[in-house]
């Protein structure tokens, strides 16, 4: 076999190879083989059929048809490796000659990574949000903390702001009421907003076994996004009680004795939360000025393919699951369809560009991952998707999902290396010295997860 590549662009070959005849010799067998299962020819047993009578009955036409489709994968791969192409998808293959008892030629046309050259990164600098802690943060996490310590009591006054009422409800559109439309029973808090648009102004002023009628679009249900008619009956009215901030509230609310303990608690605990934000900050930042360092062609059909990819996740999965539809959903971002469409060009280009970008640093720096690196990364993707480790790891193993596991890591692991050669300073001024022990995959997985799917299986899909 001989085979040649031409380059088409920064992304696209062509392949032509060509295949000496007796290189067949081990698929027409084959085919031969499968023939001699699939047909029966009077005076023969089945599976012995000679060659020349198959020819004869059935035409060598369809032998060759039979051959060359078991043999083009095995050839187009040879070409590949020799090549040392790094593909991405299924090539679009052409029979160019094939010439019984003499030869077979075809072209392979098919995406490539493109070859990347990162430059020196070490020059990057990038600014984030101070660590800053006011006192009026820890008296709001202390409020929030006791909010959750509440008790309520059944009063007999009109419901007011604050108060948890009892509900019974009933939707109705066009005058009939919706199956799913009657609830009871149902507790809510006035002004937590968790409920229909237009409840809380229904409901104040109402005492128990007051009633009000009120027009709303419907959330969620069997009628989502509709004008509904809502009836709603206050059942009960209860008051909210605050316990008091002291040392009791401490002891029962925290592992602590003093109110002074819980209030340097919290403090504590918003350092770290706003530390992590600002290494997530530092990464992402970090990660948009390589990208911009780097040139980074992204081939068409992979794009294309993954702006598929996202739309189709956001309708039928996200917003499927909230009762909404595309122009819906569109309406209440205020967006229009063309600008919507730009938006996800815009995302699912950056996160190609992510993936080999990172994907070329990993190769650059000879980066390994080892089985605590991956392991921790699993215990993060499996507590983000709601499944325990047990079950994620089961469904990544079955589904063949760990050299993308591990392909994730090591671009975390990448990045990591970027932002540590990186000059962070805060908005103070301040040079932030990030702790590497974090996540090294937040930022990167924002950008690069969505899209490493397609990426990766098309990586893998290297026959015809």
């Amino acid at each position: 076999m001989k085979s040649a590549v031409e380059t088409l662009n920064p992304t696209r070959v062509r392949l032509t190879v060509e295949v000496p005849f007796e290189e067949l010799k081990e698929s027409l067998d084959a085919a031969y083989k499968k023939i001699n299962q699939q047909v029966t020819v009077k005076g023969f047993r089945k599976g012995k059929i000679p060659a020349r009578v198959i020819d004869q009955r059935f035409g060598r036409g369809a032998v060759l048809e039979e051959a060359v489709n078991d043999a083009l994968p095995k050839f187009y791969t040879e070409a590949v490796n020799e090549a040392e192409l790094n593909v991405l998808g299924q090539p679009e293959v052409d029979i160019t000659e094939l010439k019984d008892n003499e030869t077979l030629n075809f072209t392979a046309e098919v995406d490539i990574r493109p070859a990347i050259e990162i430059p020196d990164y070490s020059g990057i600098e990038v600014e984030v949000d101070a660590v800053e802690v006011s006192d009026e943060d820890v008296e709001k996490a202390v409020e929030e903390l006791r909010e959750r310590f509440a008790s309520t009591s059944p009063v007999e006054r009109a419901a007011e702001e604050g108060d948890v009422v009892t509900l019974d409800l009933e939707a109705k559109v066009e005058g009939e009421v919706l199956e799913d439309g009657v609830a009871s029973g149902v507790s809510y808090t006035i002004g937590s907003g968790e409920l229909l648009e237009g409840i809380d102004e229904a409901v104040k002023g109402l005492e128990a076994g007051g009633e009000a009628t009120f027009t709303s679009e419907l959330k969620g249900g069997s009628a989502a996004g509709k004008e509904s008619e809502v009836t709603v009956k206050v059942t009960q009215v209860a008051a909210r009680e605050l316990p008091a901030l002291d040392d009791d509230f401490a002891q029962l609310a925290s592992e602590f004795d003093t109110l002074d303990e819980v209030k340097a608690d919290s403090r504590k605990r918003l350092e770290n939360m706003k530390q992590y934000d600002q290494a997530t900050q530092a990464q992402e930042r970090v990660l948009e000025k390589l990208l911009e360092l780097v040139e980074v062609p992204v081939p068409e059909k992979l794009l294309a393919d993954e702006i598929e990819t996202r739309k189709h996740n956001l309708v039928n999965h996200q917003l499927g699951q909230m009762g909404l539809d595309l122009e819906k959903y569109l309406e209440i971002q205020g967006k229009t369809e063309e600008e919507f469409d730009a938006e996800t060009k815009e995302q699912a280009e950056k996160g190609i560009k992510t993936q080999f970008v990172l994907d070329e640093l990993v190769n650059k720096e000879k980066l390994n991952v080892n089985q605590e690196e991956l392991t921790e990364h699993l215990m993060r993707r499996a507590q983000s998707s709601g499944m325990s480790p047990d079950q994620f790891a089961q469904a990544v193993v079955e589904g063949g999902q760990v050299p993308m596991l591990v392909g994730e890591v090591a671009r975390g692991k990448a990045l990591a290396v970027v932002v540590e050669a990186a000059t962070v300073k805060d908005t103070n001024g301040e040079v932030v010295d990030l702790d590497d022990d974090e996540d090294e995959t937040a930022a990167a997985d924002g950008e690069q997860t969505e899209a490493s799917d397609s990426v990766e299986e098309k990586a893998e899909k290297t026959e015809a």
